[in-house]
């Protein structure tokens, strides 16, 4: 049934207990009680909305930063992904394979916020070797929901 709980609530977080309960044929308090030690047991680490920032004043703006990292004797990757996850403007860490090691979302209030950012904190961090960022310009879908109404074509069609 956990499974399926976190299914739900990846879905919408929203979802009532009695909304679940009746989608997984059982009793709102069963799953109150599978909720609450999903969420003990580190399963569950937060509920998160879904904004649309195009759609707000003062909207921060996003990038994603590609970190080359040469990684220490015995903790491999741990130290610098722990390092950088713990600055605020850091929305999240991922250890990747391919041409880099390291992914980066970063948040801040203007571009050269970000830059700067990148420049006198993440790039001079001891273990890092290279940076590339590459700046959000729009957001069509985040975490399976679809931000963008579909505002059609507005070219015109030139024979």
């Amino acid at each position: 049934m956990k499974s399926e709980i976190v299914k739900l609530l990846t879905e919408n977080a929203r979802y009532t207990f009695d909304q679940m309960a009746k989608m997984l044929g059982c009793d709102a308090k069963t799953v109150e009680a599978e909720v609450k030690a999903l969420e003990k047991e580190g399963i569950i680490k937060g509920y998160k909305t879904i904004v649309d920032i195009e759609k707000c004043e003062d909207a921060p703006v996003s990038a994603m930063v590609e970190l080359n990292v040469i990684p220490k004797a015995d903790l491999g990757f741990e130290e610098v992904a722990q390092r950088v996850a713990e600055y605020p403007q850091v929305e999240s860490v991922y250890l990747m394979s391919g041409g880099y090691d390291l992914n980066v979302v970063v948040k801040g209030k203007s571009l050269h916020d970000i830059a700067r950012f990148v420049a006198k904190e993440l790039a001079t961090i001891d273990s890092v070797t290279s940076t590339a960022t590459h700046f959000v310009m729009r957001r069509y879908k985040e975490m399976d929901v679809i931000l963008c109404e579909n505002e059609g074509d507005d070219r015109e069609y030139i024979l």
